[in-house]
């Protein structure tokens, strides 16, 4: 390259706390890609879409949720790891996933609450707050000390057959309303024992899930922690939350910080921006780059902030003015697999954007609208518009980004639910 292509900060290389060096300022946030096979093992498309990444130039990977119980996905099509059974895929997926000289760190997760109904009626949670959106969530069971520590060996199992299948690092799941976050808000953890009440013990199942990853991994191994900056609901966890649980987690020895926010009821984790987050931090793209400062300060670890960005110049200036450590990005590498590279190298300025396009109006339907259906395809749509470019980037095609928001949804539908009686048939 040129000295005018290397100039970027976003070339800038990273060391961790661990010892561990990023070759530069992108990480690709995770996504789930329901690739798995029925018996939720990774399969060829893992390699090939990874592979089709890793050439990309991002500086780090993350995978998409990889469900640490076999009996609570996130959705049809996770990968599992309990065990070895399926450690020649595992690394293979590894080796394609790190051929460019990146990172690929794997994302570990449970669900909780969020499991569809579908996989199982009856999901695991601190309390038996169910999930009310289009009837998709079984009421879930309040957990028991014993489910408890359960989860939190699981977690420290799947990080250790992740550094085996030769995964540069992993990232607990903490985020999105998914387990370790509905122990951390007050709106879904209930309880009044030690699990439950104050902060101090809503983030215990965090803290103590992150020491027993680490105490398996080994100290020079990278452990990364995605967390909410908030989850945008009243009565949430919030922003002075995250800023606390952050320096514990900093304490507890993670090496990276990634900060997003909302879940499957506030959807700021897909774009669907709260009301909380103000209008110049929409000119500025990133959505929650705006509570940066705090937790940066109060983590004392390198911080990832994903979601929004959008134009070389504002990635620049957000690395070089020490806000955030690393860039993350996601979708945009649905459709433009090489973006990182081309920022880089200063061949583009910006990433394509097609969320403008995904939005249904409600003149669609007339006067009667309904809705809450336009709601849930304006959601889920766009989800469904990028996890179909992820399909087919994993079959070696290229992205068909005229794919309307209409057929992205009920595409998408489709496809969960094929993946869905796949897996029942298989169990039996």
């Amino acid at each position: 390259m040129s000295s005018s292509q290397t100039s970027s900060p976003l070339a800038q290389d990273i060391t961790l706390p661990c010892g561990v060096t990023l070759p530069n300022r992108f990480g690709k946030s995770a996504m789930t890609e329901g690739l798995a096979d029925a018996q939720d093992n990774p399969t060829d498309k893992h390699q090939a879409l990874y592979g089709t990444w890793s050439d990309g130039g991002c500086g780090l990977h993350i995978t998409g949720n990889v469900m640490i119980d076999r009996r609570y996905l996130e959705r049809a099509g996770n990968v599992v790891l309990e065990d070895d059974r399926a450690m020649p895929m595992l690394q293979q997926w590894a080796q394609a996933g790190t051929r460019g000289g990146n990172h690929l760190w794997m994302q570990i997760s449970h669900p909780g609450r969020q499991c569809p109904k579908l996989v199982n009626s009856n999901p695991m949670s601190p309390s038996d707050v169910q999930l009310n959106m289009l009837g998709n969530f079984g009421k879930p069971v309040p957990m028991s000390e014993a489910d408890i520590e359960d989860v939190i060996t699981r977690f420290a199992t799947t990080a250790t057959l992740a550094k085996q299948a030769g995964f540069t690092g992993v990232q607990l799941h903490c985020a999105h309303g998914y387990l370790i976050s509905q122990f951390l808000s007050p709106k879904t953890n209930q309880r009044t024992d030690q699990w439950g009440g104050s902060l101090e013990n809503r983030a215990r199942l965090a803290r103590r899930a992150v020491q027993a990853v680490r105490a398996a991994v080994g100290a020079e191994f990278p452990v990364a922690v995605k967390l909410n900056s908030a989850d945008f609901q009243k009565g949430g966890f919030s922003l002075e939350d995250c800023v606390t649980v952050a320096r514990w987690l900093s304490e507890d020895g993670i090496d990276l910080l990634e900060v997003s926010g909302g879940t499957y009821e506030q959807l700021s984790l897909m774009g669907v921006e709260s009301t909380e987050v103000r209008e110049s931090t929409r000119k500025r793209e990133a959505y929650f780059i705006e509570y940066a400062e705090a937790i940066k300060q109060a983590a004392q670890v390198p911080l990832m902030i994903t979601g929004g960005f959008r134009s070389r110049k504002v990635m620049e200036n957000a690395i070089e003015d020490g806000e955030i450590d690393l860039v993350g990005l996601a979708r945009p590498l649905c459709t433009q697999p090489d973006l990182p590279r081309k920022l880089i190298e200063k061949k583009v300025d910006f990433a394509d954007s097609y969320e403008d396009s995904l939005v249904l109006g409600t003149g669609f339907w007339g006067h009667n609208s309904p809705l809450s259906l336009i709601k849930g395809i304006n959601s889920f749509g766009p989800v469904g518009f990028y996890y179909w470019q992820i399909i087919r980037l994993a079959e070696g095609l290229v992205p068909q980004t005229d794919l309307g928001v209409l057929r992205a949804f009920f595409r998408h539908l489709a496809n969960d639910f094929k993946l869905t009686m796949r897996r029942k048939k298989q169990a039996g």
